[in-house]
């Protein structure tokens, strides 16, 4: 460990670095504005093997269940899309850059649309925003205030009328996230409590667990909810 790596471990300093970063963050949304502003990207889960994992997952299922429309909600910058294979897809995300972005990559493509999606301002009680199957993939552990975690949830499963896929970690955090724009809780225990109609059909394992490929790897599972007629 260098001198640098040192100085950053003593406890004043790392308390230090901690206030700071809270006097930085200023919300999710605003968060990943800023981030795709300043040329970032969705992160190393909408990349490389976690990334075609994940694809190869959703393209298989789309297609063993006859699904017309997918809707993702939280789409980031597209990356993860490229390699999708889906009749109709629409996205939504936070990010009016990162629409934008998708946009752009998807220009000559017809079937794929994007929306910017404020979570505390979307009200579709006329079900203009309605797919067979809903999407949130490695979203829900960065929305950190509650009221934006519990709304996405809501219109997520309200958004659909067959399938609702969920891939992120499902647990409570104990200690303090080691970034400010993470908190991981379980939203199982939410849909649980708060949205009827729904069952959890199944839960696939991530191919690439943490404990085997640490910061190659991803908390993440998929968690496959089907309507209940």
């Amino acid at each position: 460990m260098g001198l640098k790596e040192k100085i950053l471990e003593i406890p004043f300093v790392k308390n230090w670095k901690k206030n700071q970063q809270k006097k930085k963050f200023k919300g999710s949304e605003k968060y990943w504005e800023t981030r795709y502003q300043s040329q970032g990207n969705s992160g190393s889960g909408s990349y490389d093997h976690l990334a075609e994992f994940k694809s190869q997952f959703l393209n298989d299922f789309v297609k063993q269940n006859n699904i017309k429309i997918v809707m993702e909600f939280g789409c980031g910058d597209g990356n993860q899309l490229v390699t999708s294979k889906y009749p109709q897809y629409i996205g939504l995300d936070v990010s009016p850059t990162a629409v934008k972005l998708c946009y752009t990559r998807f220009k000559t493509d017809q079937t794929k649309s994007f929306y910017v999606y404020n979570s505390q301002a979307f009200y579709d009680r006329a079900k203009l925003f309605t797919a067979d199957l809903t999407m949130s993939l490695d979203v829900l552990y960065h929305l950190v205030e509650n009221e934006i975690f519990e709304n996405h949830l809501v219109h997520l499963f309200a958004a659909s009328s067959k399938y609702v896929i969920i891939y992120a970690s499902d647990y409570n955090q104990k200690e303090e996230p080691v970034h400010q724009h993470e908190n991981r809780r379980s939203f199982t225990d939410f849909v649980n409590k708060n949205i009827s109609g729904w069952k959890l059909k199944e839960v696939i394992k991530n191919k690439f667990p943490v404990t085997e490929y640490k910061e190659k790897g991803s908390l993440s599972d998929f968690y496959i909810y089907e309507k209940i007629v």
